[in-house]
């Protein structure tokens, strides 16, 4: 389908053109209509030819490592789906899947050459939309990517809180019990044995004093790592919120394609039964053999 100079005026990137120049590119683009559901391309299809989106929706997707669809760009009205790979002349690397009833101009590498040499500004436009599709994959790495909570604890930690935490882990050890009983038990028993030349006879003054030393200073040191612990399990839940969240988006997705095939099947049966219905009916009216005399 031919596109008109008043189609291209309606996308942002032509819309400097003057009307020589749209006319020139009008003839040599196609304006292209596709239904709901309709696959405008596909990953390994042959890059040499992008669009722009005038009207409609159209969802760009690809498959991560995991084997799940991920969606890349939702582009606007104006914008480009699938320019880098008609620049680099390679195969597509998503899909990209008309989601209602959708009209894009189908541009190649001519038609843009022409545009830039009659209209060299906007290839500037042209680097505005792929910079922009750029920054959106971006965000979804980073959006996408599930690093190990202790990981990303442990690179923010500080001396101090590395203190802390071996401080409360040997403090909550079998270790530091037994030790610290066995250090009490000595110290009570020489100042016993002792009587009255012991530095610190019974009731030990003294160790009580230590103690409260020991336990006002080990009170902050091990809350302080509590809080560590408590950042590590909301870090933690978060990571898993966004798990169970893709993972809700996947099943969704395959709900509706099963409902979506519920339905084929339901249309293909109906056909059957048509079919199987004329069928009969034209059997019933085809003329019966005379009988023989």
């Amino acid at each position: 389908m031919s596109c008109t100079p008043e189609a291209l005026k309606q996308v942002p990137l032509f819309a400097l053109l003057d009307d020589d120049e749209a006319a020139i590119l009008a003839g040599q683009v196609e304006l292209r209509r596709f239904s709901p559901r309709q696959r405008v391309y596909k990953i390994g299809d042959p890059g040499d030819r992008a669009y722009i989106l005038v009207s409609g929706a159209v969802q760009v997707t690809t498959v991560d490592e995991d084997h799940q669809e991920v969606i890349v760009d939702q582009p606007a009205a104006g914008e480009f789906f699938g320019f880098a790979s008609m620049l680099e002349q390679t195969p597509h690397q998503t899909n990209a899947v008309a989601t209602e009833d959708t009209v894009a101009i189908e541009v190649d590498r001519n038609d843009i050459l022409i545009l830039l040499q009659r209209k060299p500004h906007a290839g500037m436009d042209m680097l505005t939309v792929l910079g922009r599709q750029f920054h959106a994959s971006q965000q979804l790495v980073r959006l996408r990517a599930s690093r190990n909570p202790n990981v990303l604890i442990e690179e923010k930690t500080t001396f101090g809180e590395r203190i802390a935490d071996a401080v409360a882990g040997f403090g909550g050890s079998w270790a530091f019990i037994i030790m610290f009983a066995a250090a009490i038990i000595i110290y009570s028993g020489i100042n016993i044995l002792l009587r009255n030349r012991a530095w610190d006879p019974y009731p030990f003054i003294l160790l009580n004093l230590f103690l409260s030393m020991l336990a006002a200073i080990q009170a902050p040191v091990i809350m302080m790592s509590q809080n560590r612990q408590d950042t590590k399990d909301r870090l933690r839940g978060e990571l898993d919120f966004d798990v169970n969240r893709r993972a809700e988006s996947e099943i969704q997705g395959l709900a509706r394609k099963m409902n979506l095939l519920g339905d084929k099947l339901g249309d293909l049966e109906d056909l059957i039964r048509y079919q199987a219905t004329q069928s009969g009916s034209g059997d019933s009216a085809s003329p019966q053999p005379s009988p023989r005399t």
